[in-house]
């Protein structure tokens, strides 16, 4: 029999490939109403994906790839692009920021209102890729991530290293101690290490690869050095927050990894999973 978050996901893939930009969200179980899952189980999420400054040409097919994920797994994905939807984060557990570049010029105040009560009463928010990227028009945000951009390498291979006292995180759990994975590699403008309820997941090492494009080398553009934090959690303010930098193109997704590291971090930040806590 066919659920219906695959019949969502179905349907929504093909608008997706059609070449649509922007997609609106797909369904609501009655606006207003506080969202209530079963056993605890991660069953809905939202996807963002509006951008304010830089915004890349894979973000339709990315979005069309996180809903077939979460149909592979019973969760129904829906997708937005219309800030105005945050009035109904009561329907969803988690939302997903994807590469929301400059987020704080997307939302006005009653918005970031929206989501800031929302978090705080337990909604969990996971940040792809570029959700890290010129968001300092907004401070709440740039304290959550923890840190700003500086520069990215070219879409290369370089070898991950999985944060020794994290191992067993199901984010990460299996791979390692060192592994190689193939994505572009963001400088942050400082390493979130030893921030206040930050746990590191991983670090790339910045020996395998040339972590500075040539886009970026005559632009400023700064290593990050032994400490280069790639995929965080992060306790805060009473809510939980998850970031990889994997999410450039699907490919850096669409990997046994990958799959992995999304659907337990999703799960982690709804503490859906009483081994995530």
């Amino acid at each position: 029999m066919i659920s219906v978050s695959q019949i969502i996901g179905t349907l929504l893939t093909g608008l997706l490939l059609l070449g649509s930009t922007t997609c609106e969200l797909i369904a609501h179980d009655g606006e207003g109403d506080k969202y209530k899952p079963k056993n605890g189980k991660l069953q809905r999420v939202l996807i963002f994906s509006k951008t304010a400054w830089y915004r890349h040409p894979a973000l339709p097919e990315l979005n069309g790839f996180l809903v077939r994920l979460g149909a592979k797994h019973n969760i129904q994905m829906d997708v937005t692009e219309s800030p105005e939807d945050f009035s109904r984060l009561n329907n969803y557990q988690a939302i997903i920021f994807n590469s929301t570049t400059d987020i704080g010029k997307t939302l006005n105040e009653q918005q970031r209102k929206q989501l800031k009560d929302w978090y705080h009463a337990g909604g969990g928010i996971m940040g792809l890729h570029a959700a890290a990227v010129h968001h300092n028009t907004w401070p709440w945000w740039t304290e959550l991530v923890g840190c700003g951009f500086n520069s990215d390498s070219e879409f290369v291979k370089a070898k991950l290293i999985v944060d020794a006292k994290n191992k067993n995180h199901p984010t990460v759990k299996g791979f390692g101690p060192t592994f190689d994975y193939t994505a572009d590699w963001t400088n942050h403008d400082k390493s979130v290490t030893g921030l206040p309820g930050v746990r590191v997941l991983l670090r790339v090492d910045e020996k395998s690869y040339d972590p500075v494009r040539d886009a970026f080398k005559t632009r400023g553009g700064k290593p990050m050095g032994i400490d280069h934090p790639v995929s965080w959690i992060r306790e805060f303010e009473g809510g939980r927050f998850f970031y990889t930098e994997l999410g450039h193109e699907v490919k850096s997704l669409n990997t046994k990894f990958g799959h992995q590291h999304l659907i337990e971090g999703l799960r982690w930040i709804i503490k859906s999973n009483s081994k995530n806590k």
